[in-house]
């Protein structure tokens, strides 16, 4: 015999009626955030984006729309694809050096006691300098006769080298500059990823007959820093798009030295091409979604979690 609860269809309801106030509650709350996600990146992108299909100058009454016109101009425009160039070239320096020798400070920073606390410090305070004031100091250190850099290239008897005055040596020593400045937040970064490292693997690796230093980092150090690594790539690469500090105090955008941002910069405040710039603009934030995409899923696989 089957015996039915009257109170099924109420109960039901009952539950359904929690159900909702559930989901009403998290929506109230996720509703603050979700606004503020709309102002602050979703709106001024569809604004952009707007911007981008018209010949709008700052300041000016009217525009009129354009269409793809400010694309198609960016990649027969000389300074933009020489920018684009530049930044390319920078980032391909930056991206592996910052992280490989980050890494490689690391590991030796953590194998100190006595005095790790100093080297941290050390290493980490170009992050916390403002980049515009420590430009001037590098500016100072590579000028080519009252520098240290070229008074030291003296002494070992060669002739002075003007970093920030040659085309060809521009983009390189804006790179040495940009690893300087992401050596210390990298290291912080991979130190802390190489304390959550059970010292157990490590010795187990050695009981295994992983007796050398070498063969124990590959073997469980650098599987185990996959999380760590991406992240630090990611930040590391979307960091190198960005520079514009260097550019802007050390050459002041001359032939040869012209990035990405820098580029903006100029023909949005400088010209006040302000829809040629949101084009540009939409350009660089493409490139950076793509590296950014690209190497998250790309590296993801690898990463054991």
């Amino acid at each position: 015999m089957t015996i039915t609860s009257i109170d099924g269809p109420a109960h039901i309801s009952r539950r359904s009626r929690r159900d909702r106030k559930v989901i009403l509650r998290g929506l109230l709350f996720a509703t603050p955030a979700a606004l503020l996600l709309l102002a602050i990146y979703i709106i001024p992108i569809l604004v952009l984006a707007g911007f981008s299909l018209t010949d709008y100058r700052l300041g000016a009454l009217s525009w009129r729309f354009t269409g793809i016109d400010n694309f198609t101009r960016a990649f027969r425009d000389p300074v933009f694809l020489r920018a684009l160039t530049n930044t390319l070239i920078y980032a391909a320096l930056v991206i592996p050096l910052g992280i490989g020798l980050a890494l490689g400070v690391a590991l030796l920073v953590q194998g100190r006691r006595r005095s790790r606390a100093f080297w941290e410090a050390a290493y980490f305070l170009p992050v916390t300098a403002t980049l515009v004031a420590m430009a001037t100091v590098w500016q100072f250190l590579l000028h080519p006769s009252l520098g240290p850099v070229n008074a030291a290239i003296r002494a070992l008897g060669f002739e002075p080298v003007s970093f920030l005055g040659q085309p060809a040596l521009l983009i390189p020593t804006m790179a040495i500059i940009g690893i300087w400045q992401v050596l210390g937040f990298n290291m912080v970064l991979f130190l802390a990823g190489l304390t959550a490292i059970p010292r157990d693997l490590t010795e187990a690796a050695r009981l295994d007959g992983a007796r050398h230093p070498i063969d124990r980092f590959l073997t469980v150090t650098w599987p185990m820093l996959g999380p760590t690594t991406m992240f630090v790539v990611v930040t590391t690469s979307i960091s190198a798009f960005k520079v514009f500090e260097q550019v802007a105090v050390l050459t002041k955008g001359r032939q040869g030295s012209e990035t990405l941002l820098y580029a903006i910069y100029l023909e949005g405040f400088e010209y006040a091409e302000t829809g040629y710039a949101a084009a540009l603009t939409l350009v660089f934030l493409a490139l950076v979604l793509v590296l950014s995409i690209g190497q998250t899923f790309g590296l993801d696989r690898k990463v054991h979690y």
